[in-house]
């Protein structure tokens, strides 16, 4: 099993219920698929660096998980036979993007 971070944008034209329905779509393929999640972050709407498809902003999503590797390609040919996500990038995390991922959700949880 190896351990990933994905980061998606969406379509700043959805609707909450759309974007929270496109979100669990991802959501239910990972797990469908073998995945066990270890966190979800929602960024919310913010102002890209440049335009992508005429948008100037985009609704940014984080998942962090663990999968078997072979099922990425599939999960990714997912985002881009979706027409609501924008852009979407997933990596693979080794020990230390790890260690700074467990960091960054204890000191999200500190202000929340």
């Amino acid at each position: 099993m190896n351990h990933y971070e994905t980061v998606f944008i969406l379509n700043p034209v959805l609707s909450d219920d759309q974007v929270k329905e496109t979100v669990k779509k991802f959501e239910d393929f990972l797990v469908s698929n073998g995945a066990k999640m270890i966190s979800k972050e929602d960024w919310g709407l913010k102002k890209l660096a440049y335009a992508i498809q005429n948008k100037k902003s985009g609704f940014y999503h984080l998942f962090e998980f663990t999968i078997p590797g072979e099922v990425i390609t599939n999960f990714e040919l997912e985002f881009r036979r979706d027409e609501r996500i924008m852009r979407f990038l997933t990596v693979r995390l080794d020990k230390h993007a790890i260690e700074w991922a467990e960091k960054r959700r204890k000191r999200n949880k500190e202000k929340a």
